[in-house]
């Protein structure tokens, strides 16, 4: 990128007219990329930027103009697997090319990188926020994966920047197509004092229950989760938070695995915030099998409460977690750490709070804001890595270690979100 400076933005006042594409909007109640847009979109307005959110509307849901301060424009998405991500961003996109002028824009997820040209038309730059390795779930059939590797290759030829939330997802992109991309991680919830009274109505007490959060998908390892934990002889509950909404037949197969098992409770969504707080922080352990994200906001979520983390052994958890978590790669490791933890409460707790002033020193919204300000800034001034890298992946393919990632000296100076 030139060296350009970002101390100004394009209005008289300095600030920017910035709009937030492809995830399901705002207010947040479902997943990492709305809790980020929102976290970060508010405290862009609050430095006095003006930012639009594109939100999926809902039939009979409420559809407010403005949260917290972000202007809200719901669009309607067609609800298929297949279809309703990318529907809903054409129209964002069109929305958007023929609305005000933007002086950036940040898309969401590399699938929507197909409507960034029509976005640029309008001489809005763009950075796309790439997420994880979207190609390797196993919700999507051969031509599904085929997509997101294509759509890959579009945010690197069309996109003015590229934005990692990990550092292996760094070191892919670097890897795979020779570009380089902005790492802009999340900020950790921090919950000091959490309160236990919405607990009696899960029927669980505090420090005497597990607990796992996921999308019932296979590579979050839910199914292993629960395997794992049955075959421990742990005394506390099991409570799994979480529901596939195109999943049937792997949903059957952990309510099957479960239905073995009276220990094991399914709760399904849970979208009462504070109840939600409730069981992330007074669990004994959380148990994360996501490996195919970046840094997952749920695992920062349970840090954040100060919970010990029982993760799926790869890249991204590792960067996350570090060495004071525990790491599972099969049913036996799950039932290892499981019974390990209720054998000695008062270490697995000291673990938790560890993990706790981790995510206090190293996952802040105020850091992360900054990044995404000092993003927009530039892409404002002019900057783009168009043209910098291969348009086409190499012919290897990316396999990292699965505790250090590909590049173990890269310093950590540049990365916003990390202290």
């Amino acid at each position: 990128m030139s060296a350009r400076s970002v101390a100004h933005g394009t209005r008289p006042d300095g600030s920017l007219r910035i709009a937030m594409i492809g995830t399901r909007g705002v207010p947040a109640a479902y997943g990492g990329f709305e809790t980020a847009v929102e976290e970060i979109g508010s405290r862009l307005v609050e430095r006095g930027h003006q930012v639009t959110v594109y939100c999926r509307s809902t039939l009979g849901g409420e559809q407010p103009s403005t949260h917290l301060g972000m202007d809200l424009v719901h669009l309607p998405a067609l609800r298929l697997k297949q279809a309703e991500t990318l529907s809903h961003t054409a129209l964002s996109a069109l929305h958007l090319a023929v609305t005000k002028r933007h002086d950036a824009a940040f898309v969401f997820n590399a699938a929507n990188s197909p409507f960034v040209p029509f976005i640029r038309a309008k001489g809005v730059p763009v950075a796309v926020h790439v997420d994880g390795l979207e190609w390797m779930r196993g919700k999507w059939s051969g031509a599904g994966k085929r997509y997101y590797r294509w759509a890959e290759q579009q945010a690197v030829h069309t996109a003015d920047a590229l934005i990692s939330d990990a550092v292996g997802i760094v070191d892919y992109y670097e890897d795979q197509f020779g570009v380089p991309t902005e790492l802009l991680t999340y900020g950790a919830k921090i919950l000091e004092h959490p309160r236990t009274d919405l607990l009696a109505s899960v029927g669980v007490e505090a420090g005497k229950f597990h607990i796992a959060v996921a999308r019932f998908e296979p590579e979050n390892h839910v199914h292993l989760i629960v395997e794992g934990y049955s075959r421990s002889d742990a005394k506390h509950p099991l409570l799994v938070v979480g529901s596939a909404p195109y999943g049937a037949e792997y949903s059957q197969r952990i309510a099957d695995l479960a239905a073995a098992d009276p220990r094991v409770h399914l709760l399904g969504g849970v979208w009462d915030q504070e109840l939600l707080d409730q069981l992330y922080a007074n669990a004994l352990t959380y148990l994360h099998g996501h490996s195919v994200g970046g840094t997952n906001p749920s695992l920062l979520r349970a840090m954040g409460a100060g919970t010990a983390v029982i993760a799926f052994d790869a890249v991204f958890n590792h960067e996350v977690v570090g060495a004071d978590g525990s790491y599972f790669s099969s049913p036996a490791d799950v039932a290892t750490h499981v019974d390990q933890a209720e054998e000695d409460p008062e270490t697995t707790r000291r673990i938790g709070g560890a993990l706790q002033t981790r995510a206090a020193a190293v996952y802040r919204w105020e850091d992360v804001a900054t990044g995404y300000e000092e993003l927009a800034l530039r892409l404002a001034g002019g900057d783009t890595i168009r043209g910098t890298g291969r348009f086409t992946r190499t012919d290897a393919d990316w396999t990292p270690n699965p505790v250090h990632h590909p590049n173990p000296n890269r310093t950590t100076d540049h990365i916003r979100g990390l202290a």
